[in-house]
């Protein structure tokens, strides 16, 4: 079978993998660009991790901060290794793929399909994962580089303290942390859409509701949860700090 015999045999794979390309990176430059006119998780994080830089500063101890800073690196790890994990089962999966089409017709809502579409579909998932555990590994290495940055903060008894030295390690130190941050985000949207994949395995419509109901997930998590509304009220926050991120 050539490639465009290929394309013509699979117009519906092609067509779920456009969907999830979609949902994914749609979400993403949607939920980027409306955290800076909104409050969601990011951006009020983005103003208590300001106010922790600011905080550390006038502290001689900082031990509880080095410690912050090493439970989020483990979280990342954590994922980073599950991953692995992941990746090690779907390659066995891929190989025994035939094995998996014959029992798939018997699960509720499954449609007959062939066994290199079952292949695409777990290689889509494959690639998620590899994706999601460069992510989670990225993560890792830019906590590691906040912990160097809280070893080179200034002291509390830097003359400059208030002046621009201890302005500038505020601004950008946060920024570094937002960006380890928004990295393990990243990671957790690959792990979410990756089970919505799970259901293409099925069918392709429940799969278009699964990508579907995930991005509704996320946008309520991010943009409408009760932690949200709590972190909001914990002190009160500026709409237009969001526009300084």
């Amino acid at each position: 079978m050539n490639l465009n015999e290929w394309v013509l045999a699979h117009v519906q794979d092609l067509f779920g993998l456009g969907w999830l390309l979609v949902c994914w990176w749609g979400y993403s430059v949607f939920s980027r660009r409306r955290a800076r006119h909104v409050f969601c998780i990011s951006s009020v994080l983005h103003q208590y991790r300001k106010r922790w830089m600011s905080n550390l500063l006038r502290r001689d101890n900082r031990i509880a901060d080095a410690s912050l800073l090493n439970n989020l690196e483990r979280n990342a790890s954590f994922l980073a290794s599950t991953s692995l994990f992941i990746i090690a089962g779907l390659v066995t999966g891929i190989a025994s793929s035939e094995q998996l089409h014959a029992i798939l017709p018997t699960l509720p809502f499954a449609v007959p399909t062939d066994a290199i579409s079952v292949q695409f579909k777990l290689i889509v998932v494959l690639l998620i994962h590899i994706y999601a555990f460069f992510t989670f590994t990225w993560s890792m290495r830019q906590y590691g580089f906040c912990a160097v940055l809280l070893g080179a903060a200034p002291l509390d008894k830097d003359p400059d303290l208030d002046g621009a030295t201890g302005k500038n390690y505020v601004r950008f130190m946060s920024k570094v942390i937002d960006r380890a941050g928004h990295t393990y985000n990243q990671g957790l949207r690959a792990f979410y859409f990756s089970l919505a994949v799970l259901a293409w395995l099925l069918n392709i419509w429940v799969f278009l509701l699964a990508a579907a109901f995930t991005v509704l997930i996320l946008y309520r998590r991010e943009f409408h949860s009760k932690t949200l509304d709590a972190m909001i009220g914990v002190s009160t926050l500026e709409l237009n700090e969001l526009s300084k991120m």
